[in-house]
């Protein structure tokens, strides 16, 4: 399935349509997105992006700010096209997560730099650093920001193993906060979608 088809107005539900089919459409969402998360460690998720995730937090947002016009729906339309998988990456926003704010805001202090710390790696290949916050820098000298937008680009070969089964282990490697986590099952079905 290629997920590189951008989102157009045509894709998109009137406020009024949207508010009727929100319930289920909210809950097909929520469904899919199980199996596109990644957690690295206790405190730390990857979401993985495609069509549909996008869609709905794109409806999601020209609801709640309530946009009909053609210029508001075309500004979220460039924010989220950027984040659809062309086939030959995966697309991914990456969340730290304490829910305690003083215990969050001492962490992200010391996790600087974790965004560009993130890695795939394929059985038979290197490790696929992420890149990260293309659109705008979310860190400082001071602390990184609880949330990260990030692309890992696959090669041919990457690609074509993860299809036939590979060993594919996604981590993290901050001298603060290190974990790994296999992708198999569920996930791994999924995932392997986004690449054609």
């Amino acid at each position: 399935m290629n997920q590189a088809t951008e989102i157009t107005r045509k894709d998109l539900m009137s406020l009024e349509q949207y508010a009727d089919e929100r319930p289920t459409f909210r809950q097909q969402v929520l469904q899919h997105k199980k199996s596109r998360q990644v957690a690295l460690g206790p405190n730390a998720t990857l979401y993985f992006e495609d069509r549909q995730t996008l869609l709905y937090q794109i409806q999601e947002i020209l609801r709640i700010e309530k946009v009909f016009e053609a210029d508001g729906i075309n500004d979220e339309l460039e924010a989220y096209n950027p984040m659809l998988p062309s086939g030959r990456n995966f697309k991914a926003t990456f969340m730290i997560e304490y829910t305690d704010a003083v215990i969050r805001a001492a962490q992200l202090e010391k996790m600087i730099g974790i965004e560009d710390l993130v890695w795939m790696k394929i059985e038979g290949f290197d490790k696929v650093w992420s890149i990260a916050d293309e659109d705008l820098e979310r860190s400082n000298a001071t602390k990184t920001s609880a949330v990260h937008f990030m692309r890992f680009e696959m090669n041919d070969g990457m690609a074509d193993s993860i299809k036939a089964g590979a060993s594919w282990v996604i981590g993290v490697q901050h001298p603060v906060y290190t974990y790994e986590y296999q992708v198999e099952g569920d996930t791994r079905n999924c995932l392997k979608n986004d690449l054609v």
